[in-house]
């Protein structure tokens, strides 16, 4: 491969990945796109050499290979963990030698744009941990409890209509099926001693008139309005019955979100906010790697440009 590549980690199947290395390949810009969880040893080898600039040497995947130090940008999408081909002692070992090994070396490139670094991007992940720096860079924060304990669940549901929200949104299956675990309203009498079985993240409810979901690419924020049924609480349960608008962000909001962004040495951030009708933007959540395509095309918003010319051209990362 000629020029200075860019590395694209992600799962085989990524239709939003596929829409960034197509408007790279329109630039004519080198992509080298792998699945470390899954290709590495597989169709995956790595020789990687120290030196005083550095990490140098060998990535190739098939029959594909790039000069380790000329990478100019890893956009760090949603490949899968390293996972062990069996039970076995010698398998899980392997796993981790895999991860860090090619995952150190990834996250150690010389002269390399980040898009976003996984180690910040495994950092930004915590909600307990999204929602202080919420707070720290002026967002305002619905009244928030994380707890196990049944009475206090309790108590905070009977102060104020209250929304129960999961921690993490790993992958669950109902009947066999896979179902997302949405927001949802909870009353004091739902909640008995099953809330001692694990952590629960319980907010107040926000009185929203619509949501907005802001992308930001480095230093580009880009905002969607969406408008759900009367009574919708998440709008990710309705997504057959939204309506989509382009905004504005106020400035206000938009010095807060690279705020937040730097707190964590972020390139890229999706935030969800409730709108209440005083145009009170209330903080919900930011995923460091979340979804934005289906965004483009219903608000007309270019966010594909806007994160290939940051691989394209951006300069290397902060710190992670």
């Amino acid at each position: 491969m000629d020029g200075r590549p860019v590395l694209v980690s992600t799962q085989h199947e990524d239709a939003t990945a596929d829409l960034v290395i197509t408007e790279l390949n329109r630039r004519r810009v080198p992509v080298l796109r792998l699945d470390p969880g899954r290709d590495f040893p597989a169709s995956a080898i790595l020789a990687a050499r120290l030196g005083s600039d550095g990490w140098s040497g060998r990535l190739t995947v098939g029959e594909r290979s790039v000069d380790l130090g000329a990478v100019r940008a890893l956009y760090h999408r949603r490949p899968n963990i390293y996972t062990a081909d069996d039970d076995t002692q010698e398998a899980r070992f392997a796993a981790q030698e895999n991860r860090r090994g090619l995952g150190g070396v990834l996250g150690a490139l010389p002269a390399c744009l980040y898009l976003s670094h996984p180690q910040a991007i495994a950092r930004a992940e915590y909600k307990p941990a999204q929602l202080a720096a919420a707070h720290r860079v002026g967002f305002t924060v619905p009244a928030t409890l994380i707890t196990s304990d049944p009475l206090e669940a309790k108590a905070f549901a009977a102060e104020q209509p209250t929304v129960y929200k999961p921690l993490h949104a790993a992958a669950y299956d109902v009947d066999g099926e896979p179902a997302g675990i949405w927001a949802a309203p909870v009353q004091p009498g739902e909640l008995d001693e099953t809330v001692g079985h694990c952590a629960h993240l319980f907010q107040a409810l926000v009185p929203k008139s619509c949501d907005v979901r802001a992308v930001v690419v480095d230093d580009r924020v880009f905002c969607a309005r969406i408008t759900a049924p009367l009574g919708v609480v998440d709008w990710r349960a309705e997504y057959r019955n939204l309506r989509y608008e382009a905004v504005e962000c106020p400035e206000q909001i938009r010095g807060s979100l690279l705020a937040f962004l730097a707190a964590f040495g972020l390139r890229f951030g999706a935030f969800d906010f409730a709108v209440t009708a005083d145009g009170t933007w209330w903080f919900l959540e930011c995923n460091p790697n979340g979804q934005w395509a289906w965004l483009e095309a219903a608000a007309g918003l270019p966010i594909t440009a806007a994160i290939a010319e940051l691989l394209q051209n951006g300069e290397p990362s902060r710190d992670c």
